[in-house]
């Protein structure tokens, strides 16, 4: 799935540990995905008594679900130390006595390698976190480790849509300046891969404007959102390509305002009961007659 694409771990985890003091002031992307997955639990009878939110970042997540599922024992995953640092404790001495709001972790691991026993959480959350990844297959398989039987999987991700006027500003194709991202389609067979159930996805846009290109640049890189492919030039751009691609943005421009777009790919799954034994062996399951008579 990844192809020549290759992106730096240390360099994600560098530039996100760098970004962890401004994120909160510019992370309106992640607050208004946030809010739509938010908006699609409606009407999902899922209770959950242990949550993981995998890539929480500085854990205003964390804080979201809390109001959702007061109760819920809360989990925040991050590759960068430095994020969870800054996760806000609860508000109030009461709230930590009580554990309203309260009943939150932080554990800085690596997505495709959690320290974490087997079915251990009811329902796992990822904002904008696979995208980090040039291949999500081994942490799907990660997370339907850790899940429990029928747990949920709640997910938001970026698709190949995501900054396509700065792509097409760079000619960048293959992703040496800005990431390429996967699409929905694949994004779905990797679900199945790893061994979840239902898939159910969709996808929206969302364009962000700006009064001047270097606003988008400073945002991207206080939100430790900037490139860490391993096709990425190690020396500097030379100046006449780089006020060509500027011009080129430029033409974008609409009613004195420059687009950012981002394609946004949203999904939920389920962890069926497994069909083998861990040594292959398919598992048969008996159903009494009275079970099936009623």
């Amino acid at each position: 799935m990844a192809g020549d694409f290759h992106l730096d771990d240390r360099s994600v985890r560098r530039h996100f540990n760098r970004a962890a003091a401004s994120y909160d002031g510019v992370d309106i992307l992640a607050r208004s995905v946030a809010q739509q997955m938010d908006e699609r639990l409606e009407g999902i009878l899922h209770q959950p008594a242990t949550i993981l939110d995998l890539g929480c970042g500085t854990g205003r997540d964390l804080h979201r679900l809390a109001e959702r599922y007061p109760k819920a024992l809360r989990v925040g995953v991050d590759i960068a130390p430095a994020m969870l640092r800054r996760v806000a404790p609860p508000a109030s001495g009461l709230q930590r006595l009580f554990g309203r709001r309260g009943r939150a972790q932080v554990v800085a691991a690596d997505a495709r390698a959690l320290p974490f026993a087997a079915n251990r959480f009811d329902m796992l959350w990822s904002n904008l976190m696979l995208n980090w990844l040039d291949d999500p297959a081994p942490a799907l398989a990660e997370m339907a480790r850790v899940m429990k039987v029928d747990g949920m999987l709640m997910f938001a991700t970026l698709g190949p849509d995501t900054l396509r006027e700065l792509r097409d500003a760079l000619d960048d194709p293959h992703g040496a300046r800005v990431h390429r991202f996967i699409d929905m389609h694949d994004i779905g067979d990797a679900l199945v891969g790893a061994g979840f159930s239902n898939p159910v996805m969709d996808m929206d846009h969302l364009t962000l404007t700006y009064a001047e290109l270097d606003t988008l640049f400073a945002d991207l890189r206080q939100s430790g959102s900037t490139n860490a492919s391993g096709l990425r030039h190690r020396g500097l751009s030379g100046k006449h390509g780089w006020l060509r691609a500027r011009a080129r943005y430029e033409a974008c421009r609409t009613n004195g305002r420059l687009p950012a777009t981002f394609e946004i790919v949203y999904g939920h799954a389920w962890k069926p009961a497994p069909r083998t034994t861990a040594d292959g062996h398919a598992i048969i399951r008996f159903q009494s007659r009275a079970d099936s008579a009623r």
